[in-house]
């Protein structure tokens, strides 16, 4: 069990609920309804603009920070949205606008893209995240803080 008064910090393990939301009140992502979010500060979880705002919060604490989107998920990118042969995609997918669908990349990764259009043979897909060019609200509460492991070398 960890000391209350410990602040998180780089490396810090933090186990927290939170809410995310866009501009208009809807629910983007939440852990409310489910097991606590867990993850160590700096590896990657959320990105910088949310991290930034739990350094110094301790178990208990919670916090409400609006961000805009240059220093939330940034905005849409047209080099973000391609057009793809309708032959691409197998027969049992179905291909309607507001489908989202894992693209694999070149390096093995998987993508999530949007489907926006079909406009005859060509599906038009966004890449961009979909929460770019949105207001975000990130609200959280700090469950418990694990100072970073004391390093005996």
């Amino acid at each position: 069990m960890t000391d209350s008064s410990t602040e998180i910090v780089h490396g810090s393990t933090v186990l927290m609920h939170f809410t995310l939301s866009i501009e208009d009140g809807t629910v983007a992502d939440t852990s409310r309804d489910d097991e606590p979010l867990s993850f160590t500060m700096g590896d990657g979880t959320l990105i910088e603009g949310l991290e930034l705002m739990l350094y110094g919060l301790k178990a208990g604490d919670k916090q409400c920070l609006r961000m805009g989107p240059r220093d939330a998920f940034g905005y849409p990118d047209e080099d973000n949205v391609h057009r793809m042969a309708r032959r691409e995609f197998g027969p049992e997918l179905s291909i309607e606008p507001g489908t989202i669908i894992g693209f694999e990349t070149p390096g093995g990764d998987e993508v999530p893209g949007v489907i926006k259009a079909v406009e005859g043979d060509e599906v038009v897909v966004d890449f961009n995240h979909p929460l770019a060019g949105h207001e975000v609200t990130f609200d959280v509460e700090i469950l418990d803080v694990t100072p970073p492991a004391s390093r005996a070398d």
